[in-house]
């Protein structure tokens, strides 16, 4: 068996080499630009939010005159890479607020779907669990590894993916 300690090395370059490649996948294929939307007037809902001056409630009640659809938002939007560098966008984000908002359909929420996502993801966690564990230790394998294959694999695909 080989220990962590003397993997540091390799695993150090692992991640340097994993984080470059991914910031330039990142910048160079921009399909992460849509994941977060800008609000319909923003610079209102930016107004509404900052205003410290009045309660809370007062501030989700004025959100809910925007009419903002179901989505994920970020405020301010940039919109672009090149746009992030431009003085008015750095000018909204100096004044603020600066937040990431996520608005939900209106009623009551419906637990159905994402639990049945939930179960879903939790069999898909331990059939990589499973697979993990079966080709790095063959049959009867002591139970000790058995579950430390298992547990490990399992705490990457529930904590750490998330």
């Amino acid at each position: 068996m080989v220990s962590i300690m003397s993997l540091w090395i390799p695993i150090l370059l692992a991640a340097v080499l994993v984080f470059a490649a991914s910031s330039v996948i990142h910048m160079v294929f921009s399909y992460h630009n849509t994941d977060f939307g800008k609000v319909p007037a923003e610079d209102e809902v930016m107004a509404a939010l900052g205003n410290f001056s009045i309660p809370p409630d007062e501030v989700m009640a004025a959100l809910g005159n925007f009419s903002i659809p179901p989505g994920d938002y970020v405020i301010p939007c940039a919109g672009s890479h090149k746009q992030v560098k431009s003085p008015e966008f750095i000018e909204k984000t100096t004044l603020g607020p600066v937040a990431f908002l996520t608005v939900i359909p209106n009623g009551p929420p419906s637990m159905g779907k994402p639990l049945a996502q939930w179960f879903v993801y939790c069999i898909l966690v331990g059939i990589f669990a499973a697979y993990i564990t079966g080709h790095a230790l063959g049959p009867g394998a002591d139970y000790l590894a058995v579950f430390r294959f298992a547990g490990c694999t399992a705490f990457i695909g529930y904590a750490v993916a998330l």
